[in-house]
């Protein structure tokens, strides 16, 4: 993102009308294919039939202030199709992303252009920004006057701390010192190349450290409050979940009041706010918070917090990981010394300011920051909710052996009820948000209940339902506006029917032998998709070991760097876990197999899944399909829309599990897919396969012999 993109500032005279002058003037219904049509032209797209449907009903359930559901399958233009509406309406409008890559789109590409684009109509130029949290801007305090010391001695120089200016943290800071003099955005995200979360850490705060813009010497010129600024002065801004589920749940504002919202990504809303609700009790939370506190606090509230720590630490190493249903006592016991020390550390961080000490405010504000923290956490932990799920789990982050306590809400469907829905019309869209061929599943996990929705279409003259106010229901619709893909005759999903159905083990002698297979057929161009890091580390070997063909793991470069090898090579396999399953875009013949190792359902002892699924049953529903099976889903029907990414793309999805044909759920899999072909015909899927590679590429690496 160039410093020029991220917030457009008024060009002429004809451009002062922003939001923060209050809401314009609607454009007329009637002018809406006309802006679209200038949008669409202005970014060299093509205008398709289900964009145009999108951007009529996006209007339609602004105008009459009723919250959208809108599945838009890829190549739609769906940006287009939200913005256009959003900047004709005249309100301002936040739209929360999932990934850095449309967020960066929507500033640096579709919103500079479609401004541009509608201004003759609208008569004026809308302002946008992008805004994140505040420890994603460089802290120029911490630039300049250095970091507060873990040890006690005040501030220190971050690069001395981490082994002198040869080492390669060293490096990274004097590099961000040197970066924050030529920065006029302080964005982690425009600094390339990027520095490693520690070494960013050094020069950054959460919004509990930060001093403040009035009694920080650098307020004036803090990035991280310019870019609130421009947020408030824009008609549009571009934010990511995260900070919507910080503003809708936890009570304090962070966004400007908006009568817009539009969530891009949605498939993936719940997971983010169930993240950002997530709290966890670490060993090195409580010690960090210690050193900190060593030097202002007093000296018994930092004794006490020390024999908490200690006491801590001892139990969480031999704890076993799982579920807690209830804190037994010996934790309950520790937990509540956590809380009461760090109650005691942050009154007497209160008590104790010593004007005398220039570098004090920077020091206390840590120092209260991680003793909050510890507070806050241990009271919702010894609270005991029905609504939250405690469990302790083990990581090689906190240190081999150690173990940590974690609470996470039960549902987030109430939270985002009460958050999102009451004050604006919210249109949610994605491509995946229909889960066997319905949007109840997905609509009931993001606050928005069945027995609200209303008909797909609006039949003429209905009256608008009451969509928002304090006591209004939340009344959607829901609309599949399709793809401009031919899905039949682009690609075939094929399950492997014939295979033994996967156990625990992901030593699958025939399913490596139907991979192998398969990536032979294909001439490489494979994307494995596994539900284990287990199971892509055991297929790696194996494919490496049988075939000629390069096989990419996930893992053993960055993410980035690998599917850039991956899409260079046509004959190259990139296999990996989760994170390949959804965002991963390689057009072309470079992908033209997906293989999926088996359904990904969670683990059997995931302590807050498996507790969300006994919590449905309890209710009278089916906790298997409602959780489980949803989950699945959703990252399948993710995973299979990696094949078809431009018009011309040809291919074959494999699911190596059987379960999918044999079993009564798998209906429900294959539905929420897009809708290619379907076989278990294993013979005329190598046949296909092998003629999509020779109309590619006519000569492909052979198997091993021997």
């Amino acid at each position: 993102m160039t410093n020029d993109s991220e917030s457009q500032l008024p060009a002429d005279d004809d451009a002062d009308e922003s939001a923060a002058d209050g809401a314009v003037e609607a454009v007329p219904r009637a002018q809406l294919p006309e802006l679209l049509h200038a949008a669409v032209a202005a970014v060299g797209g093509v205008e398709r039939p289900g964009q145009v449907r999108m951007a009529e009903a996006v209007a339609d359930a602004v105008d009459h202030g009723e919250h959208l559901l809108v599945q838009a399958g890829t190549g739609t233009g769906k940006s287009l199709a939200y913005l256009v509406p959003a900047l004709a309406h005249g309100d301002r409008v936040v739209v929360a992303t999932a990934t850095l890559a449309l967020q960066r789109q929507l500033v640096e590409r579709d919103l500079p252009r479609t401004v541009e684009a509608l201004h003759p109509v609208l008569r004026r130029r809308p302002l946008f920004a992008m805004l994140k949290g505040r420890s994603n801007y460089l802290c120029l305090h911490r630039a300049n006057e250095g970091t507060p010391s873990e040890e006690g001695e005040g501030l220190f120089d971050p690069v001395d701390a981490l082994g002198g200016p040869t080492g390669k943290l060293g490096q990274d800071v004097l590099r961000l010192r040197d970066w924050a003099d030529e920065t006029e955005t302080g964005d982690r995200d425009d600094m390339s190349p990027g520095v490693s979360d520690k070494a960013w850490a050094q020069l950054s705060v959460t919004s509990k450290e930060c001093l403040g813009a009035t009694r920080c010497a650098y307020g004036q010129e803090c990035f991280a409050e310019k870019a609130r600024e421009r947020a408030k002065l824009a008609d549009v801004v571009v934010t990511n979940h995260a900070m919507l589920a910080i503003d809708a749940i936890e009570g304090a504002p962070v966004l400007p009041e908006h009568g817009l919202l539009i969530v891009d990504e949605a498939h993936e809303l719940v997971n983010r706010v169930t993240g950002a609700a997530t709290a966890e009790l670490t060993v090195g939370a409580v010690n960090r918070a210690v050193k900190r506190a060593a030097r202002l606090a007093n000296e018994k509230a930092v004794d006490a917090l020390q024999g908490a720590a200690e006491n801590y630490h001892g139990l969480m190493e031999t704890a076993q990981p799982g579920r807690v249903e209830e804190l037994p006592e010996y934790l309950a016991y520790a937990v509540t010394a956590i809380r009461d020390a760090s109650r005691q550390v942050i009154t007497s961080l209160g008590e104790t300011r010593d004007k005398a000490l220039t570098d004090e405010d920077a020091v206390r504000k840590q120092a209260m920051a991680s003793a909050e923290a510890l507070h806050e956490t241990a009271e919702r932990l010894l609270a005991d909710s029905e609504y939250d799920v405690v469990w302790i789990e083990r990581s090689d982050r906190y240190g081999l052996g150690t173990a940590s306590l974690r609470v996470a809400p039960l549902s987030v469907s109430g939270l985002l009820r009460e958050g999102l829905y009451k004050e604006r019309s919210v249109v949610l869209t994605s491509a995946t948000l229909k889960l066997g061929g319905d949007f109840t599943g997905v609509a009931a996990s993001v606050g928005l209940p069945s027995e609200a929705r209303l008909p797909d279409e609006r039949a003429p003259g209905d009256a608008p339902e009451a969509a928002f106010g304090e006591d209004a229901v939340p009344h959607w619709r829901g609309i599949d506006v399709g793809s401009p893909f031919k899905y039949p005759k682009q690609g075939i999903l094929y399950v492997a029917r014939h295979l033994a159905d996967p156990g625990r083990d992901p030593e699958r002698p025939d399913m490596l032998d139907e991979l192998a297979e398969l990536i032979g057929a294909a001439g490489g161009r494979t994307l494995g998709l596994f539900s284990s890091m287990r199971g892509a580390q055991a297929a790696a070997e194996a494919m490496r070991e049988r075939l000629d063909n390069r096989v990419l793991l996930q893992g053993e470069d960055t993410l980035g760097e690998l599917i850039r090898e991956f899409a260079s090579d046509a004959t190259t396999c990139l296999f990996g876990t989760l994170s390949l399953w959804q965002g991963v875009d390689v057009p072309g013949s470079a992908c033209q197999l997906v293989v999926m190792d088996r359904i990904p359902f969670p683990r059997p002892d995931d302590p807050l899944m498996s507790a969300r699924q006994r919590d449905v049953e309890q209710r009278g529903g089916n906790g298997f399909m409602a959780v489980a099976a949803t989950h699945a889903a959703l990252l399948m029907a993710q995973g299979a829309g990696r094949l078809v990414r431009a018009a011309d793309d040809r291919g074959v999805v494999a699911v190596l599990d059987p379960r999918v044909e044999t079993k009564r759920y798998g209906s429900f899999f294959r539905s929420s897919m897009p809708e290619f072909w379907y076989t278990t015909d294993r013979n005329q899927v190598r046949r296909s396969l092998a003629a999509i590679d020779a109309s590619a590429a006519p000569v492909r690496p052979v198997v091993k012999r021997g």
